[in-house]
């Protein structure tokens, strides 16, 4: 089967999967605002290809980058956003600070898209060697859960090694003039760390986390906006789909928009699978709970929280 008999039978699926979202005196919002991040690899497409146009013909989308997770989800809880995607630890976090926020769709894992990083000459060999070691990280992002499973993998303690909560920019800063022993990071600042070189992989999350990446919405809109949800995880498959069969174009257009040399993009795709958006399905949430569970016996956050609580249960709104 060609590459465009596979993108047309996508495209199918996702016009099927429109129409039964679809139900009469549908009105969607006049406007929706959408909180992307440089790793958000689906919405950025979305939105260099104006995907939600087609779709939501009446609707002003208005979008607002943020260098992490957790800045996202802060924004989603104040109203400055609808809906964004995040890894699997800032929910955990916002969460437990008892933001009012629901997990509403995700994506498959990506266990090669995160690592912690050392320089080529460092002493560092092993997990173990991170006892006593200053790592940076962004604080309650995905990036915060892999140092987690990585201390616990190499049978320290959380006390054993010195994290330094940066956002991504300045961490890199700290790596490069070695202010810190180890970096903490997600694509495509992996991978651009990667190319510029001077970087050593230590380990990827593969084998120590899901890296799961979720769309998250704020409970008013969740509840108030369901079928335009389902829309925008419709496009976001399309934006999927386009990526898996125009990688040339799309590394162009992703590369537009961040500023990342090509190669940088095309490293990411390279470890990027088909990455559809799906429904929060059980497996998925119990995944979650574990990482809950992890950080509330850590001390890392305040309380421990039941995941379920704020999974996104919607009920078909059409009959098929």
């Amino acid at each position: 089967m060609s590459i465009e008999t596979t993108r047309r039978a996508a495209l199918a699926v996702l016009s099927l999967t429109f129409a039964a979202w679809w139900r009469p005196g549908f009105s969607a919002p006049a406007e929706l605002r959408i909180g992307i991040k440089k790793g958000s690899f689906n919405l950025v497409v979305l939105k260099q290809r104006a995907l939600l146009d087609k779709r939501l013909p009446g609707t002003r989308v208005t979008w607002a980058e943020f260098p992490a997770g957790p800045q996202l989800l802060e924004a989603l809880a104040v109203g400055s956003v609808d809906v964004g995607a995040t890894g699997d630890s800032p929910p955990v976090f916002a969460q437990a600070a008892g933001k009012d926020l629901l997990y509403v769709g995700a994506e498959p894992p990506k266990p090669d898209a995160s690592a912690i990083l050392v320089k080529p000459e460092s002493p560092l060999k092993t997990l173990a060697d991170l006892k006593g070691k200053r790592i940076a990280l962004q604080k309650g992002s995905s990036s915060h859960y892999l140092l987690v499973q990585a201390v616990a993998k190499a049978g320290l303690q959380w006390s054993d090694i010195t994290p330094v909560y940066l956002p991504p920019a300045d961490a890199r800063a700290a790596f490069e003039r070695d202010s810190v022993d180890a970096w903490v990071i997600w694509d495509p600042y992996y991978a651009a760390a990667e190319i510029a070189g001077n970087t050593r992989v230590l380990v990827t999350s593969r084998g120590l986390t899901g890296n799961n990446t979720f769309y998250l919405a704020s409970r008013a809109f969740a509840t108030q906006q369901g079928a335009t949800l389902q829309i925008l995880f419709d496009a976001l498959s399309e934006a999927d789909a386009l990526t898996q069969s125009q990688r040339k174009e799309t590394a162009q257009l992703f590369s537009d928009f961040s500023g990342l040399s090509l190669a940088t993009v095309h490293r990411v795709l390279a470890r990027r699978q088909p990455s559809p958006v799906g429904p929060i399905t059980p497996q998925l949430l119990a995944e979650q709970q574990r990482v809950a569970d992890a950080f509330h016996r850590l001390g890392l956050i305040p309380k421990p929280i039941r995941v379920a609580d704020i999974a996104w249960q919607p009920a078909r709104i059409a009959q098929r």
